[in-house]
């Protein structure tokens, strides 16, 4: 990848926040049905740390993560030969969310190696259904965007996601705070 093919920091930042919001949106709506997250954070050792699904916190979650977005892309941009200027720069990018984000936090978050030392969570395969592929399709989604910026279809359906994910986002947190009507 040439110096004109390299995405700008303003590029990677508003394509890492709309992918990374994208992707978390739809892991996060699979684990929540498919690991059941409801009960899970409601019962055991999870309830107490844990926002009940129904938290107006919970329904901003996705509204948010525009926040991390920026923060990834502020890490990858210094990177970005290595992530974007190869062929497998994907791969890499993946591995280094995964070591990074995943499995060395600082913190002793549920699945890393310091939440397997220092706190009584059991640890499971669970722990990563939904991180370890959200971080998978951000990579390689990310790196296909970036690579292929004449995808003019790619900036259209990533950009209509990204808005109506906001929007329910929004429309969540108004259920959550009695503001909205939702017919039960």
């Amino acid at each position: 990848m040439n110096d004109s093919t390299q995405p700008t920091l303003w590029g990677l930042i508003v394509k890492t926040s709309v992918v990374h919001t994208v992707t978390y949106f739809f892991m996060g709506i699979l684990a929540l049905t498919l690991l059941n997250y409801t009960e899970a954070f409601s019962t055991g050792v999870l309830a107490s740390f844990m926002r009940p699904t129904d938290s107006p916190w919970v329904a901003a979650g996705p509204m948010l993560q525009p926040i991390r977005g920026l923060i990834f892309a502020l890490a990858f941009y210094p990177l970005r030969e290595i992530f974007f200027g190869k062929n497998n720069g994907w791969l890499i990018l993946w591995w280094v969310l995964v070591a990074l984000g995943v499995l060395s936090t600082f913190g002793a978050a549920t699945g890393s190696i310091e939440g397997m030392i220092y706190t009584i969570i059991p640890t499971s395969i669970t722990n990563y259904l939904e991180v370890v592929p959200q971080a998978f399709l951000l990579s390689a989604i990310l790196f296909y965007w970036v690579n292929h910026p004449e995808k003019k279809w790619l900036n259209w359906v990533l950009g209509i996601l990204f808005v109506l994910i906001m929007l329910m986002s929004a429309l969540g947190v108004m259920a959550a705070n009695g503001m909205l009507q939702v017919p039960t």
